[in-house]
């Protein structure tokens, strides 16, 4: 991406509201930490009443450290009474060209043309829509008023796997995926490993002055299944927030775009 304030060039993955790489999360605060939670395990990273996101965690183990390497291989977005799942195949020998994403809304496969542009529109819940970002492996999810996600499929290759001890296979490149969320109606009592950053007056619990800071909470945010709400923070009912005390969504708040990315309904920038 370019920045047009600053005519320089921005990742998605330093920007508020991502989750890439080992994980690392950049909170709806501006700071960068790091949650890496187990392999083969579920984690919710956003708790609300009308909003829950878990994430499947996969990795690898080194001998020489007392944590796993993971990944966020794929997510499942509840909203309402809708159910929507965004992950990568098992992929082997990695190829850009060839579309590795799987999707399913309501616990049905999706199929986007492999163009960029290619868009679907969901016939039961107006406002929500997949888009293709490019020509394959990434997409932007958005239910109107509630979320935008970009999602993107990454592999670790065997460079990487070398330089860092990753213990990459032949038979599997460990595909995952590089997110970015923005939330539009978030209440004052979301949750999670990413939500409770976007809380206000939230304190960040990790260590900023340390070279990686990492945050813990496996048990309180470790959910039962991709698709279960039952981590110990959970907030989600499945309604939608009607209390204009504890919901954003009840103000009609006004858009901004600021520099730093932290652009949405309600932002204030500063200079």
């Amino acid at each position: 991406m370019v920045d047009c304030v600053t005519c320089k060039p921005v990742c998605k993955c330093d920007q508020p509201g991502a989750v890439c790489q080992d994980p690392r999360f950049i909170g709806g605060d501006g700071l960068t930490f790091y949650f890496h939670g187990k392999k083969d395990r579920d984690f919710c990273l956003v708790s609300d009443p009308n909003l829950h996101i878990n994430a499947h965690f996969i990795g690898t183990r080194n001998e020489n450290l007392t944590r796993d390497f993971t990944w966020v291989q794929s997510i499942a977005v509840l909203f309402g009474k809708h159910q929507l799942f965004l992950g990568p195949l098992k992929t082997s020998t990695w190829d850009d060209s060839e579309d590795r994403l799987s999707l399913a809304f309501n616990r049905e496969p999706l199929y986007l043309p492999e163009k960029e542009g290619a868009k679907w529109q969901s016939r039961n819940a107006p406002g929500v829509s997949i888009t293709r970002v490019s020509d394959s492996n990434s997409v932007t999810v958005e239910a109107e008023g509630l979320f935008k996600i970009t999602a993107k499929v990454v592999p670790i290759t065997q460079e990487d796997s070398r330089i860092h001890n990753y213990g990459v296979t032949k038979d599997d490149c460990l595909a995952h995926l590089d997110l970015r969320f923005k939330f539009y109606s978030l209440s004052n009592q979301v949750n999670g490993v990413l939500g409770q950053t976007y809380r206000p007056g939230y304190v960040s619990r990790v260590n900023v002055g340390a070279k990686m800071s990492v945050m813990g909470g496996d048990r309180e945010f470790r959910t039962s299944g991709l698709f279960a709400a039952d981590c110990a923070v959970t907030r989600f009912t499945g309604n939608k927030a009607t209390s204009a005390e504890d919901s954003m969504a009840a103000f009609e708040l006004p858009g901004l775009s600021c520099a730093s990315g932290m652009d949405g309904r309600g932002v204030v920038c500063k200079r």
